[in-house]
């Protein structure tokens, strides 16, 4: 059956800040702030499309190894746009949601995450979450651990672990899982983003760098998505004439 409908949910890694930057003799810092105005023009982009949810690898469980310079701009960065864009979120109904293991940030920017997060929470619109500190085998290890622990304290049987119950301590389980996978700059790899929960989403890969990901560029991804034949899995029979 071909997906006639845009996505429900859309997961995407921005990758290319860097590479933007290098090409343009300029200092990464750069690539990072030009990536932020991608990602609010995909943020309305997704609203105009009234998509439910869109999930944003912004700071992955690696990027701690990069050069400390890196990661203080990427946490500035990250600091400063989570305030600055409060208004773009209460204007459009949004509900902002962190991701992943956020012990590892400063005091200050655990406290702008909470006073962002509970700033948006009873908004109705599109989820937007944004994984930061994340990685896919973090997801899994925490939700088992979560699991282990119950069994140690007799709350829960081990025969009763499933799929499902693992999917509710997994990250995004308020949410459906997604449909739609978008990397930008050539790579071609999940790259530990949402392991669990894409195990049927398509996957689109584009040779754009992250900065230069436009209106067009989200068109021709939706478009490329409604081509697709979403089995599941299942055996799709051929209709008769």
């Amino acid at each position: 059956m071909t997906q006639a409908q845009p996505p429900q949910h859309i997961a995407v890694v921005m990758d290319g800040n860097g590479r933007w930057a290098k090409k343009r003799l300029l200092p990464r810092s750069a690539g990072h702030k030009m990536g932020v105005k991608a990602v609010r023009k995909l943020i309305i982009n997704c609203v105009k499309q009234k998509i439910c949810a869109l999930t944003l690898f912004a700071f992955s469980s690696e990027n701690w190894q990069r050069s400390e310079d890196e990661v203080a701009t990427l946490m500035q960065i990250f600091i400063e746009h989570l305030h600055k864009e409060i208004p773009l979120f209460q204007e459009h109904n949004i509900k902002l949601q962190i991701i992943g293991d956020l012990s590892k940030f400063s005091p200050e920017l655990q406290q702008q995450i909470h006073d962002t997060m509970h700033s948006t929470a009873n908004n109705t619109g599109l989820v937007v979450s944004v994984a930061a500190s994340y990685g896919g085998r973090w997801d899994i290890t925490q939700a088992a651990k979560t699991l282990a622990q119950q069994v140690a304290r007799g709350e829960l049987d081990a025969d009763d672990i499933s799929e499902a119950l693992i999917q509710q301590h997994c990250c995004l389980a308020n949410l459906p899982e997604p449909d739609l996978f978008i990397r930008t700059s050539g790579e071609q790899r999940i790259s530990n983003f949402l392991l669990w929960q894409c195990a049927y989403t398509e996957l689109y890969f584009t040779e754009q760098l992250w900065p230069d990901f436009n209106d067009e560029s989200f068109q021709a991804a939706l478009v490329w998505f409604k081509k697709r034949q979403r089995r599941f899995g299942k055996i799709i029979q051929k209709q008769e004439a």
